[in-house]
Parts: C-alpha cells; sequence; structure tokens
C-alpha cells in the first residue's frame, strides 16, 4: 500500500496504523471542533473529520507538490455519547471523575467517524461500538483519573488502559474503534481507493 497522510496527531491512531503496517506521514492543521446542535450523532464525529481531513488535504495542496499531493488523506474523530449526550474529552480532573462517575454501570457508545479524500472522491463512514462498565467506585475512579490522567480522551478513558482491563463488563463492535479508529474497516476502504 502506498503512503497516506494522517489528518490526527492521535498516539492511539498512529499505533493502530503501524500495526496494520500502513505507511502513513502526519500532517495536521488546527481546525473548529464544533458541530450543528441538530446534527444526528452518528454524523458529528463524521462531520469533525471531514473538516480536519480538508484542512489537511488544503495545506498539502498548497505547500507540497507532485506525488505527496495526491496521496489519501485519512482522518477521523471519536465521540462518546450516553443517554444522546456528547460526551467530550474532560476539561480538568473533576470534570474526568463527573464523566466516569456518570459512565459507571451503564452503556454507552463510542462512535468515530472517518473521513478519506482522495483526489476527488470522498468516503465517509462511522463506526459504533457499545461499551457497559460495571459499577465504578469512587476509589477507582479516582485512581484511574490520578494515574492516567485522560484529559485528551473522549469520554475520560482509554480502553486499554487500566480502567478498561478491569472495569469493562462488555463491548459490542470493533474494540479498535473505542481506541479511536476502527483500522480494519479504514484499511478495507483504502484497499480500494489505494492498492
Amino acid at each position: 500500500m502506498k503512503e497516506i497522510i494522517l489528518a490526527s496527531q492521535s498516539p492511539r491512531r498512529k499505533m493502530l496504523l503501524e500495526w496494520a503496517e500502513v505507511p502513513f506521514r502526519v500532517i495536521v492543521q488546527n481546525t473548529d471542533e464544533s458541530f450543528p446542535a441538530d446534527l444526528p450523532r452518528t454524523e458529528i464525529a463524521m462531520h469533525i473529520a471531514r473538516n480536519k481531513a480538508h484542512a489537511a488535504k488544503n495545506y498539502v495542496q498548497s505547500a507540497f507538490h507532485g506525488e505527496l499531493s495526491q496521496r489519501p488523506v485519512v482522518a477521523a474523530d471519536t465521540i462518546v455519547v450516553l443517554d444522546e449526550e456528547v460526551i467530550n474529552k474532560p476539561v480538568d480532573r473533576a470534570d474526568a471523575i463527573r464523566i466516569l462517575k456518570s459512565l459507571s454501570g451503564k452503556q454507552h457508545k463510542v462512535i468515530t467517524g472517518v473521513v478519506i479524500l482522495h483526489g476527488h472522491e470522498e468516503t465517509a463512514f462511522a463506526d459504533v461500538t457499545e461499551v457497559v462498565f460495571y459499577e465504578l467506585t469512587e476509589e477507582q475512579i479516582v485512581f484511574y483519573v490520578d494515574k492516567y490522567q485522560p484529559y485528551d480522551k473522549a469520554g475520560a478513558y482509554a480502553i486499554q488502559e487500566w480502567i478498561g482491563v478491569v472495569g469493562i463488563r462488555s463491548i459490542n463492535g470493533d474494540f479498535y474503534n473505542v481506541m479511536g479508529l476502527p483500522v480494519s474497516r479504514v484499511v478495507q476502504a483504502l484497499h480500494t481507493i489505494n492498492p
């Protein structure tokens, strides 16, 4: 597979693409991550990912010439939804603790939107995984937040960290989607446009 442009600084997305042996170069531009209030929940992450993808593509086309400007651009965004409420990244320690208390003992959805731009074509999809936490004690939540400081993570947790190992009762869907990228689905899409 040819090298792609990854419009994300997420260490987890980079790691998943490395595991899948997809060659990539990271090029990220700052973008607005707001979204229309009436947007369906499954479309929010795609809306934000689309903005990221177009910003990176526009930069590549203006700053580089030749082959690099022709490479597919892949962008993704992950949100957590609890009872139709979008749970963002925590703003501080107290907010992280509040978020995890709200997720404790309940099912929530992790939705990752992916947008791939290639030439004038766009491939976009959202992958949904349902996650159920056990009832978490306050001691567990505080321990996790203080040790792992999950302030850059939607829903204030990472499934591959301690809280995922001990606190998650079940998942329905793609495990890697919860990490931030439904990588097998991305690879399938890339094979159709970037053999």
